[in-house]
């Protein structure tokens, strides 16, 4: 029954319906069926409520809202188009320089707002009327975008890297000095893409005319680290208490939170209409996040049940090649689903699968 359970809830995620409603849907139809076909034991049910009060109390997960609230006071107080202006005209007489300027300030946007969507979509109207009214061409300007969008995946503090600590049992500490380095060697190959073409295609990606560097190279440096300085200095704080043990990823996340309305504070931007929309955001992501955590709960729950956990280690088991197939095998599977799923869908779906 597990592989026509797994095949039903695909299926049911191909017909576009809410992931977390169909992963509780899934879960229960095929755990009545299989009570009565007498494949499942339905006093394993009984553990179910305890779960889900464990959802809502887990210590880990509160510091989503507080990390989801932060990136979007920063977001919304406009310092990612500040920095963009900036760091576009500090590298404007290079070629490529916008390119670089937005692989840079997205990471750092990323780094600030936790998730992707929030970083290409922010990214996308600072930078794609600039990028292309300079001669860009149209690919390699929603290209750079889109890819510097994806740093937000892994870069901390991200958002997916705390849901993957708690799916795995590891620490946020831990997931984040992990994440470092492969988060650097990204922006660095994104880098050097845009260094090759600068070479050998330089017409894509043109520098920035004499008549629009209207600044010094020293003046354009001084406002650039005047618009990093206290946002850096917001994360590093962030970050550093968490990767010392000095906070817990939730008062590491609460810090932030204040930390951010300060910055808007003194960036004289703080409005009750940047306070509603920030408030409103930080309520959807987590609202989402929840649902699909308790419809993953429920499904994880009677795929195991009914030895979903035995079938998918049978199967990973017997593929050629051993770790490397199965580690080959394991990121096409997901590369595959990240065009249909988002990556907290594919992080409470798959994770629980494989990670045992």
């Amino acid at each position: 029954m597990a592989p026509i359970m797994f095949a039903a809830l695909i299926m049911v995620l191909l017909l576009g319906y809410p992931v977390a409603f169909s992963l509780s849907a899934v879960g229960l139809g095929f755990g009545a069926l299989a009570i009565q076909l007498g494949y499942f034991d339905f006093a394993l049910l009984q553990a179910l409520p305890d779960r889900i009060y464990g959802i809502a109390g887990n210590q880990l997960l509160l510091s989503i809202p507080f990390f989801t609230f932060m990136g979007a006071v920063l977001e919304r107080c406009r310092l990612a188009e500040d920095l963009l202006d900036t760091m576009g005209q500090l590298f404007g007489p290079v070629r490529g320089g916008l390119a670089y300027a937005v692989i840079i300030v997205g990471a750092l946007l990323g780094a600030v707002t936790g998730t992707v969507a929030a970083s290409v979509i922010a990214m996308g109207l600072i930078s794609l009327p600039v990028m292309l009214r300079y001669g860009y061409d149209p690919k390699v300007a929603t290209g750079v975008i889109a890819a510097s969008g994806t740093i937000t995946q892994i870069i901390p503090p991200s958002l997916v890297l705390i849901v993957l600590a708690d799916a795995m049992g590891k620490s946020v500490g831990d997931m984040y000095a992990g994440a470092f380095i492969p988060s650097f060697v990204l922006i660095l190959l994104f880098c050097l893409y845009i260094f090759a073409l600068s070479i050998f295609r330089p017409e894509l990606v043109p520098a920035l005319p004499v008549e629009v560097r209207t600044a010094s190279f020293g003046k354009l440096l001084i406002r650039c680290l005047v618009s990093m300085v206290p946002t850096l200095a917001l994360i590093f704080m962030v970050l550093g208490t968490i990767l010392v043990g000095l906070a817990t990823p939730t008062e590491g996340g609460a810090m932030g939170a204040v930390g951010a309305l300060g910055l808007a504070i003194a960036s004289r931007r703080l409005t009750w209409s940047l306070l509603k929309e920030s408030m409103d955001m930080t309520l959807k992501l987590s609202t989402m996040v929840i649902f699909i955590l308790v419809g993953s709960t429920v499904f994880t729950l009677v795929f195991r049940g009914v030895d979903g956990d035995l079938w998918v280690e049978g199967l990973l088991s017997n593929l050629p090649g051993g770790v490397v197939g199965f580690l080959i095998f394991v990121n096409a599977f997901i590369f595959l689903l990240a065009f249909f799923l988002d990556y907290f869908e594919i992080a409470f779906i798959i994770i629980p699968l494989l990670a045992p």
